[in-house]
C-alpha cells in the first residue's frame, strides 16, 4: 500500500538515499531541505531548521496527511555554528516535529536521526535537560557561554538530546496513535565525513579501522525506511546503533569481555 512520508535533509546524504528508497518501494516522499532538490521527492518544500519562520511556513505547506516524518536534517561539528548545531539539530527539529503532529495519520511513524556520538547521554542528563528547557534560537548563545561548550560538545550534545527527547516523547505518541524512534550511526561516508574526522580525530580513525570501513547512506536509510514502515510498528521508543560494530568494540574494551569470547578465533 502506498505510503507518503516527509524526510528532512532530503537534497544529500542519507536523506537522499532515504526518498530513493521510499520512492523504489512505491511510496510518495514530501521532501524538505535548505537546499532545492526534485530528485526522489513528489513534492518539495524549503526549510531552514535555523530559523522559526521557515518552519511554521514549511509545515502550512504540507499538502497531504502523512504516514511518518524522518528528522534527518543536521549540522556536523564545525567551530563557528555552535548556536546553529544546537538549534538545527533539537530546536528547531522539535519544533517543526510540534508543527506537523496535525498532518499525521493514525500509526504514523516519527524516526530522530541521532548518532553514536550521542551514546554518552547518561554522563550528561542535567546538562541536557537545561537544553531541553529552552524554546528559542535566541536563548542559545547565552547557555553555550553558560555551559561553556565548543563545537563538537555542542554536537554530541544536540545527539544526546535527540535521544532523551525520544524517550521521553514515547508515551505521549502512544496516546496520540504514533510512535517515536531515534537512529544512532556511526562513522558514515557523506559529504560531512571530514568534519567527524576532524572532530574525533584518532578515535573515530580507531573505530572505522575495527569495523573495516565507514558505513554507507544507504545502509542507514535502509533502518530508516523500516522504521518509518508499519512492519515496525512493536518498536516504540528505540534508539537503534547502526555504527559497524564501533559501539560493541568500545564496550567490551572498557568491561573488560575477553574471557567471553569463543576460543580459538582471530585476536584483533
Amino acid at each position: 500500500m502506498t505510503k507518503t512520508y516527509a524526510v528532512t535533509g532530503v537534497a544529500s546524504g542519507i536523506g537522499a538515499k532515504l526518498a530513493q528508497r521510499l520512492k523504489s518501494a512505491g511510496h510518495r516522499v514530501v521532501g524538505f531541505d535548505l537546499h532545492e532538490t526534485r530528485e526522489n521527492v513528489d513534492v518539495f518544500i524549503p526549510l531552514d531548521l535555523n530559523d522559526d519562520t521557515s518552519i511554521s511556513a514549511a509545515a502550512r505547506q504540507v499538502p497531504s496527511k502523512l504516514d511518518g516524518l524522518c528528522n534527518n536534517a543536521g549540522l556536523p561539528p564545525r567551530t563557528g555554528l555552535e548556536a546553529e548545531i544546537l538549534q538545527v539539530n533539537f530546536l528547531g527539529t522539535r519544533a517543526l516535529t510540534q508543527a506537523m503532529l496535525p498532518h499525521f495519520n493514525t500509526g504514523a511513524s516519527i524516526v530522530n536521526m541521532a548518532s553514536r556520538a550521542g551514546h554518552g547521554w547518561s554522563e550528561n542528563v542535567d546538562q541536557i535537560k537545561r537544553l531541553g528547557q529552552l524554546t528559542r534560537a535566541s536563548q542559545l548563545p547565552q547557555f553555550i557561554a553558560t555551559e561553556g561548550i565548543d563545537a563538537t560538545r555542542c554536537y554530541n550534545l544536540s545527539k544526546e538530546v535527540m535521544i532523551l527527547w525520544t524517550i521521553a516523547e514515547t508515551e505521549a505518541m502512544v496516546k496520540r496513535g504514533f510512535r517515536i524512534n531515534s537512529l544512532s550511526p556511526g562513522g558514515i561516508a557523506t559529504g560531512i565525513l571530514g568534519d567527524f574526522q576532524k572532530a574525533f580525530g584518532a578515535r573515530m580513525a580507531k573505530n572505522v579501522a575495527r569495523a573495516g570501513r565507514p558505513g554507507a547512506p544507504e545502509e542507514i536509510a535502509e533502518i530508516a525506511a523500516f522504521l518509518l514502515s508499519p512492519v515496525s510498528n512493536w518498536i516504540k521508543g528505540a534508539d537503534i546503533a547502526i555504527d559497524g560494530g564501533m559501539g560493541a568494540f568500545n564496550q567490551s574494551d572498557a568491561m573488560g569481555l575477553e574471557s567471553l569470547r569463543l576460543t580459538g578465533g582471530p585476536n584483533p
